[in-house]
Parts: structure tokens; C-alpha cells; sequence
């Protein structure tokens, strides 16, 4: 659909109050705690040292447990998108999506350590958990092109993505210094001890995570139910409209070739994410085994980097609308592979391969050597761009989508971005294992992004602006 079209086929819709595209934008506020606290600075890591049996096995079972949701999600994120398409209302997927993401994290609490049920509730709950987060988020992207013009995506899509990150930033903080505790210590990261009684020992602190973020997501959540007007009904039964998408789906795909352009881009998405993915998932791994980071350091390090995703997240809509979706997201590509040549180049002895610096010594503070504040530097920036290549993606899927298939081509950008979620960390960790090294393992996504930004600007983006 071409952006000129768009804009003159929005002069003939009528568009939602400013309240209702707030109330909306707070979606990603309310579900944004989920990846921050539970997926990636809390309750992962949690796991992986005080549930599995030693932090191999957790690595691993966790990665299985991410694998198994992530292909439930690819394999019904486009049918389930066209199934709403064709019933109308994305709201009442929301919520059931939304229950979902609420019970698994809630479960979480109950993963007490040297209980023998500990690892199977908090495997079972972080699945049930993820799937409820991305599908929620696929029928909540697919309410976009009803709430503003098309020129005004980019801005609608990068709001979010920095009110999310604002969400994300206040959870962790909350949970850092009000709630989670040294276990050797009893003393939360700001020296307190834990609020509401919880027993450090027992690791109550990292445990509350889950039903924090499913306290969170159910008061911030409420606005878009309340103010935000959703699709008309279509009259489509569910097993009809079930039935109509499982053929709509078939020939979507068989549509692809059709539509070069939408299949590139979708291509291109899945390696970049992929790649992303993998960086986020190791960045706090390898700064633990070159630099010997520990809680404390990876906790502000997750706070800083996510202050920068706001404000990258913020700044990234506004260039969206200014110059296109897709010269933003190939910016954020050359910015994350200067980001990861940067990082392949630090030790804990030197930088830029070959120069030598100061290693920290004990005593010497937080983020004391040259390295160390480098890949400080270098991860904030990958902060600063990672919320515009999400945002603008997503902005760049909604206006290229036909008309009146929105939800069930951002069904397939679901699925281009989870069917291949595994490839990135397995070949990390094939690299790293075969060459025993860990910057073996980064040097892979180098090539992932590569991939993604050549098949990238390939594509013919819509409207004037190039995206």
C-alpha cells in the first residue's frame, strides 16, 4: 500500500482521541516488566543460580523452555492473526493472551529453592508466561493503523517502545532496590533490607518479580480496555473464521513470492532479530566472564541500558516520521555491528585487540578499567539503537501490510521474528564451544547482521520518505 494512498484513504477514517492513543501507548508500560525482570536481569539469572542444579543446566534449561514457547508462537501467531482479522475485535485476545501472561508469572513465585517442584513451576510458568506476552503484543500492534494517520506511525510506534523501556527502567529499579537482596548479605542494591518481609535467604526478593510484573501488567494494562475503541465485529464465527484463516494463511505464503518486497522484508527481520536477540541474551555473560561482573554491575549496567532504549525508542519514532522506517532500521544495524566489532575487541587487559590497559584490581569500584568502561560505552549505545530497529520494524510491517490483513501479516512479522529465535544462540554457542572462546561466539552475529541489513535495503519501502 502506498503511503500516498494510505494518507488519502485516512481522510476518510476517523481517528480515536488523543486519551485513547495514550491509553494504548501504555501497553507496552504494563507488558515491558516481563522481558526486563523476568527474561533478561531478574529471575533468568535466578534461575540459572539458585534453581538449576549449577548454571550450565540452567543455561540450558531455560533455552529449552524459550525454544518450546518460541515455536508454539511461530507456529500460531499467523493463524491466530487471521483469525482476528476476520472476527474484528483485538481486545478480547488481549485479555486472554494477557490472563496467560498473568498466571505464568504469578506461578513464578512458587519456584522456592531446594523445593523438588522449584524448576518444573518456574519452566512451566515462564512458557505459559512468554507465549501470553507475544501474542498479547501481536493483537495490540495490530490496533495501530486505527489510531493514527500513516504519516504518523513512526511517532506512535516509537512512543511505545520508549514508554515500554520507561516501565522496564521503573520495574527494575523497584525490584533492585526495594525488593531483591544479596542472599550472603540480606541487603537490597540500594543497602536496604527487603520490603513487604521478604526473606533474602529464600530469595523471596528475585521470586516477587513474577508477581510483580503480573500486578503490573493488570493495573497498567486497563486504560486500553477502557479508552480505546477496537474493531467492529464482523459477524464471523470462530470456527469459521478459524477455518477461513487456516486457508488465508496458506495463501499468504503462496502470496509471498508475489509480493517481493514484504517476503524480503519479513526475511530480513528474522536474521536482525535473531541477532538481537543472541546480543541481548550474552551481553551479560560475557562481561560476567571477561570482566567478572556480578550483580551489582549487571544491574546498573541493565538500569543504564535502559534509559538509553528510552531515549533511542523516543528519538528513533520521531526520525521514523521524518525519514522513513527503513533508513532508521539500517542505522541501528551499522550502529550494532560497530557495537559488537567494538566488543570482539576488549579483554580485560586491552582494547582495540591489541592495545594494552590496566585490568581492575579489588578495591578499585565499579566499572574501573578502561575495558570495562569501553563495553559500558559500547552497550548503551547498543541501548540507544535496539528500540528504534524494534519500533521502526514494527512501523515499517504496519504500513507495508495490505489493507485489511494487518493482523495476520503481523502475525508472519511474529513469526519472522520467533520461527528462527533459536539460531542466533545456538550458533553463539556452537562457536564458543568449537573454538573455545567467547568472542568466537559474538563474532557470529557480525554475519547475522549483514544478512539482515543487505536483504534490508533490498526492499522497496512505501511512500515518498522510503518507509
Amino acid at each position: 500500500m502506498n503511503l500516498a494512498v494510505a494518507s488519502a484513504d485516512a481522510q476518510s477514517i476517523s481517528y480515536p482521541p488523543r486519551r485513547a492513543v495514550t491509553a494504548w501507548l501504555f501497553f507496552d508500560w504494563a507488558a515491558q516488566p516481563f522481558f526486563t525482570l523476568i527474561t533478561t536481569f531478574v529471575f533468568a539469572p535466578f534461575f540459572a543460580a539458585a534453581l538449576a542444579s549449577d548454571p550450565i543446566e540452567g543455561q540450558a534449561l531455560w533455552g529449552y523452555a524459550t525454544g518450546f514457547a518460541g515455536l508454539c508462537i511461530a507456529l500460531l501467531s499467523p493463524l491466530l492473526g487471521g483469525i482476528a482479522d476476520r472476527t474484528g475485535p483485538r481486545k478480547p485476545w488481549i485479555a486472554t493472551f494477557g490472563a496467560l501472561l498473568v498466571l505464568g508469572s504469578g506461578m513464578l513465585w512458587f519456584a522456592v529453592p531446594g523445593a523438588a517442584s522449584a524448576v518444573p513451576i518456574a519452566l512451566a510458568g515462564f512458557v505459559i508466561a512468554t507465549i501470553g506476552a507475544e501474542f498479547a503484543t501481536t493483537f495490540n500492534n495490530a490496533m495501530m493503523t486505527r489510531l493514527v494517520p500513516p504519516e504518523r506511525l513512526g511517532w506512535l510506534s516509537g512512543t511505545g517502545w520508549a514508554i515500554g523501556y520507561l516501565g522496564g527502567l521503573l520495574s527494575l529499579a523497584i525490584t533492585l532496590a526495594l525488593l531483591a537482596a544479596d542472599p550472603q548479605t540480606g541487603k537490597t542494591l540500594a543497602g536496604l533490607t527487603p520490603i513487604l518481609g521478604l526473606d533474602a535467604a529464600a530469595r523471596e526478593g528475585d521470586r516477587f518479580s513474577g508477581p510483580l510484573t503480573a500486578l503490573w501488567f493488570i493495573v497498567f494494562v486497563a486504560p486500553m480496555f477502557w479508552l480505546t475503541p477496537d474493531s467492529a465485529k464482523t459477524g464471523m464465527r470462530l470456527g469459521e473464521a478459524a477455518k477461513g484463516g487456516v486457508g488465508r494463511l496458506k495463501a499468504t505464503l503462496a502470496e509471498l513470492p508475489r509480493l517481493p518486497s514484504l517476503g524480503r522484508f519479513l526475511l530480513a527481520n528474522m536474521i536482525y532479530q535473531d541477532a538481537l536477540v543472541a546480543l541481548f541474551a550474552f551481553g551479560g555473560i560475557y562481561a560476567a566472564g571477561v570482566f567478572g561482573w556480578q550483580t551489582i554491575e549487571l544491574g546498573i549496567f541493565g538500569i543504564l541500558l535502559t534509559v538509553t532504549g528510552t531515549l533511542g525508542a523516543w528519538l528513533g519514532g520521531k526520525l521514523d516520521d521524518a525519514i522513513g522506517g527503513k533508513p532508521v532500521v539500517l542505522g541501528a544495524i551499522a550502529c550494532l555491528l560497530f557495537a559488537c566489532l567494538g566488543i570482539l575487541s576488549l579483554g580485560a587487559d586491552h582494547i582495540l585487540f591489541l592495545v594494552p590497559a590496566a585490568p581492575a584490581t579489588a578495591g578499585d569500584g565499579l566499572f574501573a578499567s578502561l575495558p570495562e568502561r569501553v563495553y559500558l560505552g559500547l552497550g548503551l549505545l547498543i541501548g540507544l539503537v535496539a528500540g528504534p530497529l524494534q519500533a521502526s520494524s514494527r512501523s515499517l510491517m504496519a504500513r507495508i501490510a495490505p489493507e485489511g490483513r494487518v493482523g495476520e501479516f503481523f502475525g508472519l512479522f511474529a513469526l519472522s521474528g520467533k520461527v528462527t529465535s533459536f539460531m542466533g544462540p545456538t550458533l553463539v554457542a556452537l562457536a564458543t564451544t568449537i573454538f573455545d572462546s567467547q568472542r568466537a561466539g559474538l563474532a557470529v552475529l557480525i554475519a547475522f547482521f549483514l544478512a539482515g541489513g543487505a536483504l534490508l535495503a533490498g526492499v522497496q519501502a512505501p511512500g515518498r520518505r522510503g518507509g
